[in-house]
């Protein structure tokens, strides 16, 4: 019969599969959906997104070691504040410790698939590979054009704009790209604004991973059957205005604010009743399991005091084995969700109905990082190190999105006549 820490240590190595299988499906559908052949844009982004990316090469002849670079910093000369947003993105943090612990524990072949969008240019996964000491791992130092560290400096810019150190673009605001300008100019695409561009690491295929039916992530079908699709609204125009380079999401109390629509009022009945209605975001709030939104309505009095009357969660949870849901109670772009409650038989003068948002933008990690914890004495020191980091990070991340309060009448009992 098979010892306890060996079951844990069976389910945790399991649970792992289950995730990079998520990102291995969604790779290998981008490659494999059928395309019409009449779409200029889905036709770019087969050729755009084919995994995994190739090398890009030699770099032209004529190019300067500034245009040849593949570093985010050498793009930062001349595009500084698309340089400057994306230093302060999530996009830049898609290879910290969240990510590094999982690559310790894994093969090359299965963690190959997780940089498909952590790390997605071949000249990131050699890098990687001599970090990890991977067999297959390159004998020799990479080439100038490459910096010794964009293995770990995420998402970059190149991975989007550059391939075989050709640059590619949205069409410019005005005019035409300059042929003779800086690495000759760039490739244009209208690609590059269409909600599709983003469907290659946030969108899983209809025979994708699933839990209790429904795909692990599903961004781009339910931005399609939102409003904000019937309206042309792309996904770059809630998360790239103007073109910023920053794709703020569920991590920004600015994003949540825009998404809700929230209103509090005390019914006739004495019921007070809280309504949030997803009026922003163009698909579910919010869109994936990861992230936990606490909702808390309380009555709160001159003293200072709270009394939390009724509190909800918004998200979809999943236990950490990807196996199970418990709940999903996401609000769908265009719906709404209520939370109500009794108020007591009366209150103090001046009390106040308060509602609280709270934001867990990572708390599925969080549970996954601590059932990983609970078995720490079966990992190095350095494993360990990075996953307690992972861990404290996500925890960091929580917020308070909104507080809201609104005056209550006076208590029926000490109206005049009651």
């Amino acid at each position: 019969m098979e010892n306890p820490q060996g079951l844990k240590r069976r389910r945790l190595l399991a649970a792992l599969a289950l995730l990079l299988l998520a990102a291995a499906v969604a790779a290998a559908w981008w490659q494999a959906r059928p395309t019409p052949p009449a779409d200029p844009v889905a036709a770019f982004l087969d050729r755009h997104w084919q995994r995994p990316l190739a090398p890009q090469g030699l770099p032209p002849a004529g190019h300067s070691a500034l245009e040849a670079s593949l570093d985010p910093q050498a793009c930062g000369q001349c595009h500084v504040q698309q340089y400057q947003d994306w230093r302060s993105s999530l996009h830049s943090q898609t290879m910290t410790a969240g990510v590094l612990w999982q690559l310790r524990l894994l093969p090359q072949k299965q963690a190959n698939e997780c940089l498909d969008c952590h790390a997605p240019l071949a000249e990131q996964k050699a890098l990687v590979a001599q970090v990890q000491g991977w067999a297959s791992a390159p004998k020799t130092p990479p080439p100038a054009h490459v910096p010794a560290s964009l293995g770990h400096d995420g998402l970059v810019c190149a991975a989007c704009h550059v391939r075989g150190h050709t640059r590619f673009g949205p069409p410019p605001r005005s005019g035409k790209p300059a042929a003779d300008g800086p690495h000759g100019g760039f490739e244009v695409s209208a690609a590059f604004e269409d909600a599709r561009f983003c469907a290659a690491c946030h969108q899983f295929p209809d025979d994708g991973p699933r839990v209790a039916g429904k795909l692990q992530e599903d961004t781009l079908a339910q931005w399609r059957q939102s409003g904000h699709a019937a309206q042309g609204r792309q996904c770059q125009s809630c998360h790239m205005p103007d073109r910023q380079h920053r794709w703020p999401g569920i991590h920004s109390a600015d994003m949540v604010r825009k998404a809700l629509d929230v209103s509090l009022e005390v019914a006739a009945d004495g019921r007070a009743v809280a309504r949030l209605a997803n009026v922003g975001a163009g698909h579910h709030f919010p869109t994936y399991m990861v992230p936990k939104v606490r909702v808390e309505l309380s009555l709160a009095t001159p003293d200072g005091r709270t009394r939390l009357l009724a509190e909800d969660t918004i998200g979809w949870d999943v236990n950490v084995e990807l196996t199970e849901e418990r709940f999903d109670t996401r609000i769908p772009a265009g719906g709404s969700r209520m939370l109500e409650a009794r108020l007591p038989p009366s209150w103090p003068v001046g009390s106040e109905l308060e509602l609280r948002i709270a934001v867990a933008p990572r708390e599925h990690y969080e549970r996954t990082y601590l059932s990983v914890l609970a078995q720490a004495d079966k990992l190095d020191a350095e494993t360990l190190r990075l996953l307690r980091q992972a861990y404290d990070e996500a925890v960091a991340a929580r917020f308070e999105a909104l507080r809201l309060r609104r005056p209550l009448p006076p208590a029926p009992a000490a109206r005049p006549g009651g």
